[in-house]
This record gives C-alpha cells, structure tokens and sequence, in this order.
C-alpha cells in the first residue's frame, strides 16, 4: 500500500492513551506517525505499519 502525509490510519491496536487513530506526518524509508489523541510521534518501517494498520481511514488526493 502507498502512503502519504496527511493519510490517516486506524491500528489493530490502541495506543497507550486509547486512541487508535494515527496521523501520517512523513514518509520515506520509515514512516513517522502522530497519535491523533495524545499527539506522540512514533517512526515505523513500512512493513511494521502495513501490519499494525486496520484500515486507511482518510486518503490525502493532493498532488
């Protein structure tokens, strides 16, 4: 799956605080993500999020 900034992501698991909505805020070779709760950033390998991700809540179309 492609990701970029701005794409919102919903976790099979909840984050320490209880929120299970995260924020995509960069991409590369990692992708760091925001909790959209408690706003903790978190850096993750591709494959990591491809497994952690539930489903991909909110597509970015800007170009």
């Amino acid at each position: 799956m492609i990701y970029q900034v701005g794409d919102k992501i919903v976790s099979k698991k909840p984050h320490a605080c209880g929120g299970n909505e995260w924020e995509i805020v960069r991409t590369g070779a990692d992708i760091k993500l925001k909790c959209a709760k408690c706003g903790r950033q978190i850096f993750l390998s591709i494959e990591d999020t491809e497994k952690m991700a539930k489903k991909l809540t909110q597509v970015n179309t800007e170009k």
